[in-house]
């Protein structure tokens, strides 16, 4: 059991990393004139690759998918790696990298209360502490960006990003039965397929083809975006979800605005300020005490 959590753990603080690093790679795509949902298709392009021979193996190697399976499985892969990205790509081009992940940080306590109102689970003091602990900080730097900001691009963003955590933290909710029947490489690159399907044909529906034509930097970003912030942590979350579960799996995961604050300030000169390394200081406090037996 204890080498199980450990393991669990450092999936899920790898995943984080890598989720970390999503909202730096679009802000540095941006300025070369890419729109969203162009960007959003060449990260699911340069993924496609992967999920598709994953997708494939475990496919052949596992049992039959009932009707009711491929309908979750195209709700869950509309709802998390295309709905809740494409949301939160239209959120960045309002509001900075560190604030979206902290709106979008709102979903570890969505997916805890999805688990606890619709699918019978507990809810123990140490995730109410740590939920606590999490969100007061997340509330320090949440203040803080929103003095330095104009006010209508921050609500407009930060609807679009919590829209997008809404999402997501239903996509965690629904993952982790389908994880448990389908094994977490083949649900993962499953699901994945799925959104990359959706994500491209929304870009063939709203885009000429010519659109893919774009500067080199681009395509380097979209690619790093591809490997580092999509098919690593994809996999690395939904094996910490089977070791885990969803709701413990997203706790540790709150490292990810502090990481996040770290690579905006360090890569786009955005402002780090003593409340947000308060914030910080809270979240990692949380996921501290939720670490612990």
């Amino acid at each position: 059991m204890e080498k199980s959590n450990a393991l669990g753990a450092t999936l899920a603080l790898l995943a984080a990393l890598g989720f970390s690093l999503k909202a730096i790679f679009v802000k540095l795509a941006y300025p070369y004139g890419v729109d969203a949902i162009t960007l959003l298709a060449l990260r699911m392009g340069f993924s496609l690759p992967v999920f598709l021979w994953v997708g494939l193996a475990r496919q052949r190697a596992g049992s039959a998918l009932s009707r009711g399976d491929w309908g979750r499985l195209i709700i869950l892969g509309c709802l998390g790696y295309y709905g809740a990205s494409i949301l939160d790509f239209w959120g960045l081009e309002y509001i900075s990298a560190g604030l979206e992940r902290l709106i979008l940080f709102t979903y570890p306590t969505l997916t805890i209360l999805i688990g606890v109102l619709f699918q019978g689970k507990s809810f123990s003091w140490r995730e109410a502490v740590a939920i606590a602990l999490c969100y007061s900080g997340i509330g320090f730097a949440f203040v803080h960006d929103l003095d330095l900001a104009d006010s209508r691009d921050v609500w407009i963003g930060g609807a679009l990003v919590f829209a997008s955590s809404v999402c997501y933290a239903i996509y965690l909710a629904g993952s982790a039965p389908m994880i448990g029947r389908l094994g977490a490489m083949r649900f993962s690159a499953l699901a994945a397929l799925v959104s990359s399907a959706v994500t491209l044909l929304h870009f063939a529906a709203t885009q000429p083809f010519t659109a893919f034509i774009q500067p080199l930097p681009v395509y380097g970003w979209g690619l790093a975006m591809a490997l580092f912030a999509t098919v690593v942590p994809v996999f690395a979350q939904s094996a910490a979800i089977r070791q885990l579960g969803a709701g413990r799996t997203t706790l540790y995961s709150m490292i990810g605005p502090m990481l996040t604050i770290a690579f905006a300030w360090w890569l786009l000169d955005e402002t780090l300020s003593a409340a947000q390394l308060a914030g910080a200081a809270l979240v990692v406090l949380g996921i501290l005490i939720v670490s612990r037996r």
